[in-house]
C-alpha cells in the first residue's frame, strides 16, 4: 500500500462562549492557555501531532479576526497554510475548505480533521491511534472517526453507535450517529458497550471526503470547485467572499457521515477532554487541599471545590463550596457549579443590551 502524505487540519474559529469572560470574541478559548503548563490550546494541539506530521502539513482553520493570533501563537505554520473563513459556515464548509487547499498541494492525502480545545492526557497512545486511522482511511474509500470510550452517562456529547463484531484491525464498523441523548437514554448508552461518545475527530483521504461531499452535499461541492480554482490568485479572496457565504450552514456529521456508507470508528482511551466549560479546569489542574483550583492572588477560607481564577485583583473568598469565581479587568464570573452551562446565556443577554464590549 503506498504511503499518503499525513495532513491535518485544525479547526480554531469557535468563539469559547461557556469560558466567559476570560474567553473573548478577540481571544477565545482556543488562544488561552488552561492547562496551568503556559501553553494554550490550540498551541498543545499542534504540539501533540508534530511526532507524526509535519509542520508543513498542518493547517488552521479560523476566521480573520483570528489571523494574526494563528501567526503569534503558531509562527511555525506557513501563512499560505491559515484559511481564514468569511463566516462561519459549520463543519462541512469547513472541512471542504481544508480539503480543497490540501487538495492543490498533492494529489491525495491523508487528512485528520481536529478540534482546537481539546486536551490529550496521552499523546503517545493518541498518536499511535490516529495512525491506525490512517492506515484504515488509506486503504479503499473508507472515512474513520475516533470515537472516545465513556466513563460515565453524559448527555452534552453526541454518541457513535457501533457494531461489535465488525472488527477491522483496531476498527469497528459504525451502526449509527445518535444526538446528545437525556439521562436515562444516555445511562443505557453506557451500559450496553457499543456507544462511544462523538469528539469530531475525523480520518479520510482527501479523496474520499470530496467524493463524499460531491455526492451528499453537490451545492456545497460545486461551490468549494470555484474557490479551488481560484487558489493562488489574485481573485481567491473575492471569490471566497462570494462562494462560502452561499454555502448552505451544515455539520459534516449530518451531511456526510450519517449518509455515507463505508464508516468505520476506532475506541479512544488517550486522556481526552472537551474542555468545554469552567468545569474542565477542575480535571486539567491540580487541587489544593481543599479541592479548589486557584489562580491568581486569591485568599480562601473554609472554601471548597471552587474554581477561583484571578487577574489584577485580590480576591477573598469565605465559606464557598462549589462556586466559580473569575475576574479579569472589566467583568467578574461568579457562577454555581451546577450552573456552568448556562454561562452562554449571559453573552446572549449582552449581545441583546448590545453591550458588545464585553462579548
Amino acid at each position: 500500500m503506498s504511503q499518503l502524505t499525513k495532513t491535518v487540519l485544525i479547526m480554531a474559529g469557535g468563539r469559547g462562549t461557556r469560558f466567559w469572560p476570560r474567553s473573548r470574541k478577540s481571544l477565545p478559548k482556543q488562544f488561552l492557555s488552561l492547562t496551568g503548563d503556559g501553553k494554550t490550546m490550540i498551541q498543545l494541539t499542534v504540539e501533540r501531532l508534530l511526532p507524526i506530521i509535519r509542520m508543513e502539513d498542518i493547517y488552521i482553520s479560523t476566521n480573520e479576526d483570528y489571523r494574526e493570533l494563528v501567526k503569534e501563537q503558531l509562527p511555525g505554520i506557513p501563512e499560505e497554510n491559515i484559511l481564514c473563513e468569511p463566516v462561519g459556515r459549520n463543519t462541512a464548509p469547513c472541512i471542504g475548505l481544508g480539503a480543497i487547499h490540501i487538495a492543490q498541494k498533492y494529489d491525495d492525502a491523508v487528512m485528520i480533521v481536529l478540534p482546537s480545545d481539546h486536551q490529550i492526557r496521552m499523546p503517545d497512545i493518541f498518536r499511535n491511534t490516529l495512525q491506525d486511522a490512517s492506515e484504515i482511511a488509506e486503504d479503499g474509500h473508507s472515512i474513520v472517526t475516533i470515537g472516545i470510550t465513556p466513563n460515565y452517562p453524559e448527555t452534552g456529547y453526541g454518541y457513535i453507535k457501533y457494531i461489535p463484531d465488525s472488527r477491522k484491525n483496531s476498527a469497528f464498523a459504525v451502526d449509527r450517529f445518535v444526538e446528545k441523548p437525556n439521562l436515562e437514554k444516555a445511562r443505557e448508552y453506557l451500559k450496553s458497550g457499543q456507544y462511544l461518545w462523538n469528539a469530531g475527530q475525523f480520518v479520510w483521504k482527501v479523496s474520499t471526503i470530496l467524493d463524499d461531499l460531491k455526492k451528499y452535499m453537490p451545492d456545497t461541492y460545486e461551490k468549494l470547485m470555484t474557490i479551488r480554482a481560484a487558489i493562488g490568485t489574485d481573485e481567491y479572496n473575492a471569490v471566497l467572499q462570494k462562494e462560502f457565504r452561499a454555502m448552505q450552514s451544515q455539520s459534516i456529521d449530518y451531511g456526510v457521515l450519517e449518509k455515507a456508507d463505508s464508516i468505520f470508528v476506532i475506541p479512544g482511551s488517550f486522556g481526552w477532554d472537551d474542555v468545554g466549560s469552567w468545569l474542565a479546569v477542575g480535571r486539567l489542574q491540580k487541587e489544593d487541599a481543599d479541592g479548589s483550583i486557584v489562580a491568581g492572588d486569591v485568599i480562601t477560607v473554609n472554601s471548597k471545590n471552587c474554581i477561583i481564577q484571578g487577574e489584577s485583583k485580590l480576591i477573598a473568598a469565605v465559606g464557598l463550596e462549589n462556586i466559580i469565581v473569575v475576574d479579569t479587568k472589566d467583568a467578574i464570573l461568579i457562577c454555581d457549579k451546577e450552573h456552568a452551562g448556562e454561562i452562554k446565556t449571559v453573552m446572549a443577554q449582552l449581545e441583546e443590551n448590545g453591550r458588545t464590549e464585553l462579548l
